[in-house]
């Protein structure tokens, strides 16, 4: 393949993961160009990130549009123009609305901190924990209307026997970073 497909990436916060996708399209392991980084959040440490990486991107504040609908169409707009293939949410605190939904169909794709269909929404680690399991993990799957319940794509398991929400979340988050980069290069290469 002599192009590289496009991606963009969807970050509300720290960026671990985003910076983990960025470095991998670099190096060539993932083959494509981050051609876009949105953020919800202009304070996040992400956006620094992007910056230093020299990835453009498109950083708003939600409560400076009259609706989700209005933000959304912006965010189209800019992925189209930036020939967007995939979107990868990588801890994008906002739910994906029926704008980006509609323009991008099986192609938007996110990482939860949880083996889905178990325990969904922002608080997955916390009810995990409180729940008393024994194996944590990560799922890749594709977003639709419903929250954290599209078909599942990948999903890696850890064992953790522990009481402590800090060490159970950075053992996920080290498998998180090469679960999404395995997960990204497969579905790309398969078109």
């Amino acid at each position: 393949m002599s192009a590289k497909h496009k991606i963009a990436i969807f970050a509300s916060g720290y960026g671990s993961n985003f910076e983990a996708i960025a470095t991998a399209a670099f190096a060539g392991v993932i083959p494509a160009e981050v051609a876009l980084m949105v953020c919800d959040k202009p304070q996040a440490r992400v956006v620094e990130v992007a910056q230093r990486m020299g990835i453009p991107s498109f950083v708003f504040s939600a409560k400076e549009y009259a609706s989700k609908a209005d933000y959304e169409r912006e965010i189209v707009s800019r992925l189209r123009a930036a020939e967007v293939e995939l979107i990868c949410l990588a801890g994008y605190m906002k739910i994906v609305g029926e704008e980006l939904l509609s323009a991008y169909e099986g192609r938007i794709i996110n990482i939860h901190p949880s083996l889905l269909p178990s325990f969904k929404g922002a608080r997955a680690i916390e009810q995990a924990m409180e729940y008393g399991v024994k194996v944590y993990g990560a799922t890749i799957h594709y977003v639709d209307s419903s929250l954290d319940g599209g078909r599942i794509i990948a999903q890696r398991a850890i064992e953790y026997d522990g009481n402590s929400i800090e060490e159970v979340t950075a053992k996920i988050h080290s498998i998180e970073h090469e679960l999404y980069i395995q997960t990204i290069s497969k579905l790309l290469n398969k078109e």
